[in-house]
């Protein structure tokens, strides 16, 4: 039955058997998680060989000692696998420790307080900074932004990527405006890949936004993919090198979802001028990353192809895991006019847009069935969603069979408070 065709007679007996299946749920008492994009337990297996394998390989031919100080850029090879993972030379990357998020951030306190080319660039002496926030989008890019005070503007994702008529105007006309982020493959939540129009696009923006605008490239998610034979994302920096904006442009990965989360080694790739000047951040407050733990990454993954063949076994645990959840939404939610989801090819997420003004109350019924959700408003700056609408699910961590459940739950949730909002 469509919600919009039914009648107050047939919505009254729909909603009373919605409620009393939703009853039985409640006690159940289930205590399930979609809120984080975690890795799975068998995910995470995957990389067990990894642990032992530095231990005959501690010194380098060069004779670089991996258990001592220094090597701020992070060893050769790991720089060579982040060069190959983020599409550049090598010259033009640093590996550090787990977290790409780190580097994010510590690269805009650097251009926010010392400039991201020196004093005279630094975002501080600007009456106001602010970012393109692509929406929905990810929750801790936001957060970033709001610790350092930094003012974000919505702009639409759209089926190839971001708004790009909107960014350009947005841009011409504000030059306060400082950079933009970016998930250009199987973004967070979307699942969205960048058309190759769109990275050219956003490889141009240099030369119409106003001094030291920077593109935030998030590749969090750029092995991370489902089916065999993949959407190939354009490399955006060599359109930047056709626009001559270099510069404008920072993009991080990290292999946290790839090995061991939270014990990865992650990447920054930039210009050779915007690398000379964030080392300075660098050697501050590092005197070089874990090395060894950068050779046992290099000497399990070796190179890209090592990557994606690593990456086809995370496939093949994550694909009946986004099956699951196609299954639920399509079977209890299609044609029924309740909302609408994406159906990724790729990375950690779906994401699910109910009736405005619904989400919060879809979040609040399914926390209280036992499925605990990211909260709603979390894929929008200051946690604001305009809409109320917009739901990320986290189908990752949890097993098939808990899924299957939580789905169920999370169908009846929309389609109850859909019902009742309809009344």
């Amino acid at each position: 039955m469509n919600l919009e065709n039914a009648n107050q007679a047939e919505l009254q007996v729909w909603e009373e058997k919605l409620a009393a299946k939703y009853a039985e749920y409640k006690e159940a008492g289930l205590k399930l998680d979609l809120t984080r994009g975690k890795p799975g337990t068998a995910q995470l297996d995957l990389a067990d060989a990894m642990e032992d394998l530095p231990k005959s390989k501690m010194i380098l031919e060069n004779g670089t000692d991996l258990r001592n100080y220094g090597g701020l850029d992070g060893i050769p090879a790991a720089r060579k696998l982040g060069a190959e993972m983020l599409g550049l030379p090598e010259s033009e990357v640093i590996s550090g420790d787990h977290s790409s998020l780190t580097l994010m951030y510590l690269y805009l306190l650097h251009a926010f307080y010392h400039g991201s080319q020196g004093p005279e660039t630094a975002w501080a002496k600007e009456s106001e900074v602010k970012f393109l926030a692509i929406v929905p989008g990810y929750d801790r890019h936001f957060s970033i932004c709001e610790e350092l005070g930094i003012r974000m503007i919505n702009v639409d994702m759209l089926a190839d990527g971001p708004d790009m008529d909107a960014v350009e105007d947005l841009l011409r006309n504000d030059a306060e405006i400082k950079g933009m982020w970016c998930v250009p493959k199987y973004s967070n939540p979307t699942g969205c890949v960048y058309a190759e129009e769109v990275v050219e696009r956003i490889a141009a923006l240099g030369k119409i936004a106003g001094p030291n605008f920077r593109v935030m490239w998030d590749d969090a998610y750029c092995v991370h993919d489902l089916l065999e034979n993949p959407r190939q994302l354009a490399n955006v920096m060599d359109y930047c090198r056709k626009y001559g904006t270099e510069d404008n442009l920072i993009l991080t990965a990290s292999t946290s979802k790839i090995t061991v989360a939270g014990g990865g080694i992650s990447f920054l790739g930039a210009s050779l001028k915007n690398l000379e000047n964030f080392r300075k951040r660098l050697s501050v407050m590092s005197i070089g990353p874990n090395k060894l733990n950068q050779q046992r990454h290099v000497l399990f993954l070796k190179n890209i192809e090592g990557v994606r063949s690593h990456m086809r076994k995370h496939a093949e645990i994550l694909r009946p895991k986004f099956e699951m959840v196609q299954k639920h939404l399509e079977n209890g939610l299609a044609g029924k006019g309740m909302g609408n989801w994406g159906k990724p090819e790729g990375g950690y997420f779906v994401s699910f847009d109910s009736i405005p003004g619904l989400a919060k109350e879809i979040i609040r019924l399914a926390g209280e069935a036992g499925v605990k959700l990211t909260p709603a408003g979390a894929t929008f700056p200051y946690g604001k969603d305009p809409k109320d609408s917009n739901i990320r699910l986290a189908p990752t961590f949890p097993s098939v069979e808990d899924l299957d459940q939580a789905m169920q739950i999370f169908v009846t949730c929309v389609q109850l408070a859909s019902v009742r909002q309809r009344m």
